[in-house]
């Protein structure tokens, strides 16, 4: 099966050729295939948000190629500007990104700029305010009169509304409270569902990222450090401490039974817990 979406390569310079020069990414490759959820993790500063950027064509690679169904999207400007629809880019905190007078009006701004009929700009703003829950009422509002959680979700369909088959998101949940962070999380389950949309989500926490994805790329130093199963990554506990990453407090529980000398499993989610403890359990009492 031929990846949707492959890194070679890549290699992003700040400043190049002035005093304040800096390497963000380095030899950075990989590839992605239709429907993934990818969590990318790494320590501040490790080139995340950068990488971010280069997957939908804002920043252009000092060198290397990403290549998005087979084509390089640098290769021709027709294929930069497609792969910024193609590839949905949601940053951090993207509710201060709103501007328009109503709801309704912020969530069309990105179809209506894809030259889409009216007809498909409305199916497609109502469809994207179901995935994440914004009633009609509330398309008739000004964002600015909504809560903090809604905005988010308001900002994420507008992104959403252009159909992105890959869903790129930066800390979706940050400064939410739990409920609001299950939320967004289920809005992008059920986008990914219905769309079979490939997901990347960066991520501090460590529990989101082992419960839902499929794979991890973790960057240290500008570098993809690990690439692999959440099974294989949390596996390599003391590496990834040592880059400056947590990791499941989960995990670090049974971690702490083990020294204590239980004979217990490495897990990362509740879910494995409660099974390893009712396996355990149950042969204590067979």
């Amino acid at each position: 099966m031929e990846p949707i979406l492959s890194v070679k390569n890549l290699k992003y310079v700040y400043s190049a050729g002035t005093p304040f020069e800096h390497t963000a990414l380095e030899d950075v490759s990989f590839s992605v295939n239709r429907g993934e959820f990818i969590g990318i993790i790494g320590h501040t500063g490790s080139g995340k948000s950068t990488l971010m950027q280069q997957l939908n064509g804002l920043l252009k690679p000092t060198s290397g190629s990403v290549i998005l169904d087979g084509q390089d999207i640098w290769s021709d400007k027709k294929l930069t500007r497609q792969a910024r629809f193609r590839v949905g880019l949601v940053f951090q905190y993207p509710e201060y990104q709103l501007f328009e007078e109503t709801v309704y009006r912020d969530i069309a701004f990105g179809p209506k700029n894809m030259g889409l009929p009216a007809g498909e700009v409305d199916r497609r703003v109502r469809e994207a305010a179901g995935f994440v829950g914004i009633t009609d009422a509330q398309l008739q509002a000004s964002p600015f009169d909504l809560s903090g959680g809604q905005k988010r979700r308001v900002a994420i369909a507008g992104v959403i509304a252009m159909e992105p088959e890959i869903l790129i998101l930066d800390e979706p949940t940050a400064g939410l409270d739990p409920s609001g962070r299950r939320e967004i999380l289920s809005n992008i389950a059920a986008y990914r569902k219905s769309k079979n949309a490939t997901i990347m989500m960066v991520s501090h926490s460590m529990e989101d990222v082992a419960r839902l994805t499929d794979r991890l790329l973790v960057l240290s130093g500008s570098r993809l450090a690990m690439d692999g199963t959440p099974d294989e990554i949390f596996a390599h506990t003391d590496e990834l401490v040592n880059m400056g990453l947590n990791i499941p407090q989960v995990t670090q529980v049974f971690l702490h039974l083990r020294q204590m000398g239980l004979d217990v499993p490495g897990v990362y989610t509740i879910e494995q817990a409660v099974s390893a403890l009712k396996n355990r359990k149950e042969a204590v009492h067979a």
